[in-house]
């Protein structure tokens, strides 16, 4: 292994490479597990929920890109927090992404690994943990290897998505009726807490901006991106939750834990159920793999403010990846993959991912005008949008969220108040 320094990343992505790791963050596991979850919340009103998660998702889309053309550097929100907001703020939007995202890791692992191994648990869990160790070996590799492999990946679920959807579209079963069936938690809440388990499904178009060190012109790249990645996985989740729908109707998505390879056997298309399968399998490899990468940059963000152990702000002088913090996160995420199943981490994740959000627009609206491009209203609608979500989470992911948050902001407490003592003993 080469010396470690602790410099600079290299600016390697355009465009098309920004765009693809975004859709690969987006087209993930969600699309096949997210629309049992929202269809118990809301019925048929999750398409509902859908268009509040994207009109929400797009308010964050739209701070996160000017945000990242002010701060065009590793870390995201957290560096947009700590420059614009403070320490603390920046502290708590970065503790929320690489707590939620390593959980979230843990379950696109489980979850790649109970489409492509339909065998034993511990079968299950050793393919996760070589899957996991296989995608850090090829970030380590550096960022256009990620790029390269991360467009198979989409490539592949897309073919998958649009096979499963034609499939649906000939079965001749659909029925229009389901699309007026509410049996979830039932009204308005019931909706909104749809929309905030869908939003897990927009949340990767932070790849993006995390990764603002290694896009080349990040002023002009980022800014096109970011709307384009969202926007088209907006309209691949809105064709295929119509679909789903009208082939199992909402009363029976709600019951699968596998709501595509429901959708096609009620279709009359089971024969594509190994089609979901591969399909299930290589998304969850694109969500895990464009995970890895961001929070491996957010951790350098942090490390580098000694925000998280100094060591993790390493740089590979050949790859120019950060070697030591993604090194860390398969360690930590190949234990939690061989002890706990986290396949149901979604309310979590949301949770984290929801709250840095809030962080992210309240960081934009302090913007001056000649950067902000969009009107406050924009970014104070993405803000009010995130809490409302938030509080109509499963109480369950409330919980957890408080929790992790509490441990994080607490430790940091400790840190600072310890490191403050030691300098006054030294003086």
């Amino acid at each position: 292994m080469a010396a470690s320094g602790t410099g600079a990343l290299a600016r390697r992505l355009g465009t098309g490479d920004a765009v693809v790791i975004g859709l690969g963050s987006m087209i993930g596991a969600g699309v096949f597990a997210a629309f049992g979850p929202a269809a118990r919340a809301a019925g048929a009103g999750l398409l509902i929920g859908l268009a509040i998660a994207a009109v929400i998702a797009y308010c964050n889309a739209m701070a996160s890109a000017r945000l990242a053309v002010v701060y065009p550097t590793s870390g995201g929100t957290y560096v947009y927090g700590r420059e614009r907001l403070g320490p603390w703020w920046g502290f708590a939007a970065g503790w929320g992404f690489v707590a939620g995202k390593t959980a979230s890791c843990a379950a696109m692992a489980l979850t790649f690994a109970s489409y492509a191994v339909p065998g034993p648990w511990w079968a299950q869990r050793a393919v996760a943990v070589a899957a996991v160790l296989g995608l850090t070996a090829l970030n380590y590799r550096g960022v256009t290897r990620t790029a390269q492999l991360t467009r198979v990946l989409v490539a592949l679920s897309l073919t998958a998505l649009t096979i499963v959807v034609l499939g649906i579209a000939t079965g001749g079963h659909a029925d229009a009726a389901n699309l007026t069936e509410w049996p979830g938690t039932g009204g308005a809440y019931g909706v909104l807490q749809s929309a905030g388990l869908l939003f897990f499904a927009f949340a990767g178009y932070a790849r993006i901006a995390t990764m603002g060190e290694e896009v080349r012109d990040p002023r002009r790249t980022i800014p096109r991106a970011i709307p384009i990645a969202l926007s088209a996985a907006v309209a691949v989740y809105a064709v295929v939750g119509v679909a789903a729908l009208l082939a199992a109707g909402p009363s029976r998505l709600a019951t699968s834990a596998a709501p595509l390879t429901t959708a096609v056997e009620a279709a009359g298309a089971g024969g594509l159920a190994p089609v979901v399968r591969v399909g299930g399998s290589v998304a969850s490899l694109g969500a895990l793999l464009a995970l890895i990468a961001g929070i491996g940059r957010t951790s350098l963000a942090m490390a580098r403010h000694r925000d998280l152990p100094g060591g993790l702000a390493a740089v590979h002088p050949r790859f120019q990846v950060p070697h030591h913090a993604e090194i860390a996160l398969a360690v930590v995420v190949s234990v939690l993959v061989a002890t706990v199943d986290l396949r149901g981490v979604i309310g979590f994740s949301s949770f984290g991912v929801l709250i840095y959000y809030a962080i992210a627009n309240a960081a934009a609206f302090t913007l001056p005008a000649e950067q902000r491009r969009w009107p406050r209203w924009v970014t104070v609608l993405g803000a009010a949008g995130c809490l409302t979500l938030v509080a109509t989470l499963p109480w369950q992911s409330v919980l957890a969220g408080v929790v992790m948050f509490a441990l994080g902001l607490g430790g940091r407490a400790v840190v600072l108040a310890t490191r403050s003592r030691h300098a006054d003993h030294t003086r």
